[in-house]
């Protein structure tokens, strides 16, 4: 049997395997590549918009379904199992994104399976959280989660610009070279293997997990376990008007984790049409977020165990509030309503700066977040509980894309098209005035026996 040390250092290979989906496909190469391919700035944030918020929809759905089965029978484990062969079908199938005949329906297809299948494993490996430590404990382990996330996230990302992703224009990457196994530059395939490149680094580095992480759940699910589910999360949906700190919490996170995904997804996108960066230089802007992101994700789980998630949560939401109202006033042409010249900068900088404080507030948001979610959760019904917490995420997924995609082609603006993100962050702090930092009852969680490995 693992140690409890190796067991947390097996949950956080999750994060470090998975993230390349969130850092490469959603956020810096794939989605300002398929801007790039398009021509068409406002065309490919109303399309990417309307391809996530689809995804979202069948993440919403079944997500507490999937949470309550998997906590009345059955292994945890097998479902990640199940979810990790859609990432990894899913990211490798991106790779037939040619630029000269891009087909968009099928690449959209694969990459909402990669995207359904990382979340729905996320749901499960979140669910984890509280049998890795005491109450006290699980803010520091969710903050070391997302950091080492963020450093896979890095690193992989620093190989597709060094050696993968090709420049449109030279056809060289961002250190002059060739993409390397001999891939075609002149059909971007080096930017395209970004999907097989994710579903081999998902492969490697989930080994760890699989090897290290043990599932105390019962192996073959009882007789009816599945109605007896199904009966118990509609007790639980029933019952969340009543509950009204977990409701307030559900429903807070709903938005502002919305807003947020907005940002990360939208962001490369923005940049490459707002500012006519090409795919390396969006993924230096990428660097400098996921350093951040991941120093304050480290440095968030270390306020989360001395102050509590809701402080973390609370001080994120209002940086990334001012970022939302900034990203509107910075354009190729201006800063802050101040004019500048085509040759000048500043635009450039200011977005870098906007970019690490984005990277750092998120960071820290998503593992208080996360740690939040325990608090507020049954911990017999856990699965079940970030069952809801996607649902809370996902049903709504769709609004930020969607009213970005409705926003931008009725204006015909990049810029005034992520204007909605500022109202789903406001919506999302206001609601977190109901939420009690401890849960309905305010007692603490009872300590786990992997407690003492939580220095991890």
């Amino acid at each position: 049997m693992p140690s409890a040390k190796r067991r947390i250092w097996g949950w956080f290979f999750f994060d470090w395997a998975s993230q390349p989906y969130n850092t490469l496909i959603l956020t810096f190469i794939f989605g300002p590549y398929i801007a790039e391919i398009l021509g068409d700035g406002s065309r490919a944030q109303s399309i990417w918009g309307f391809g996530i918020a689809a995804a979202g929809v069948v993440i919403a759905l079944a997500a507490p379904i999937l949470g309550a089965i998997a906590d009345t029978g059955g292994t945890r484990m097998r479902w990640i199992w199940v979810f990790s062969i859609m990432y990894v079908v899913g990211s490798a199938g991106i790779w037939i994104a040619h630029p000269q005949d891009v087909n968009l329906i099928p690449v959209l297809l694969f990459f909402a399976i990669g995207l359904i299948g990382m979340e729905f494993a996320t749901i499960f490996t979140n669910s984890m959280l509280p049998d890795l430590g005491s109450r006290e404990e699980i803010g520091r382990i969710s903050g070391n989660g997302w950091a080492f996330g963020y450093i896979g996230g890095l690193l992989a990302l620093v190989v597709m610009l060094l050696f993968l992703a090709e420049s449109g224009t030279t056809g060289k990457t961002l250190i002059g070279l060739d993409p390397i196994f001999g891939l075609n530059p002149d059909e971007r395939e080096g930017t395209r293997f970004v999907g097989p490149l994710s579903a081999i680094w998902y492969i490697v580095f989930m080994i760890p997990f699989f090897l290290w992480v043990r599932d105390p759940r019962p192996v073959r699910a009882a007789r009816g376990a599945v109605p007896k589910a199904l009966r118990g999360l509609g007790q639980t949906l029933r019952s969340l008007p009543a509950r009204r700190s977990l409701f307030a919490y559900l429903a807070s996170s709903m938005f502002y984790r919305d807003a947020l995904n907005g940002m990360y997804t939208f962001g490369g996108i923005y940049a490459a049409g707002v500012l006519g960066w090409s795919v390396v230089d969006t993924g230096i802007f990428g660097i400098l977020a996921i350093i951040t992101g991941a120093l304050f994700a480290w440095l968030g789980g270390r306020a989360d165990a001395t102050f509590g998630p809701k402080p973390v949560i609370v001080a994120c939401i209002l940086v990334l509030t001012a970022v939302a109202i900034s990203v509107v006033f910075v354009s190729r042409t201006s800063v802050f309503l101040i004019p500048v010249g085509p040759e000048s900068s500043l635009p450039d900088i200011s977005f870098y700066i906007l970019g690490a404080a984005i990277g750092a507030a998120g960071g820290a948001l998503q593992s208080a977040s996360r740690t939040m979610m325990v608090r507020q959760g049954d911990r017999a019904r856990m699965t079940e509980a970030f069952g809801l917490y996607a649902l809370a995420g996902k049903a709504t997924s769709f609004l930020a894309p969607f009213l970005i995609g409705v926003t931008t082609y009725v204006t015909g603006s990049q810029q005034l098209g992520v204007t909605p993100l500022i109202a789903l962050f406001g919506i999302g702090l206001v609601l977190l005035i109901w939420v009690r930092p401890n849960g309905e009852t305010g007692d603490d969680l009872p300590d786990s026996p992997a407690g003492t490995a939580a220095a991890a």
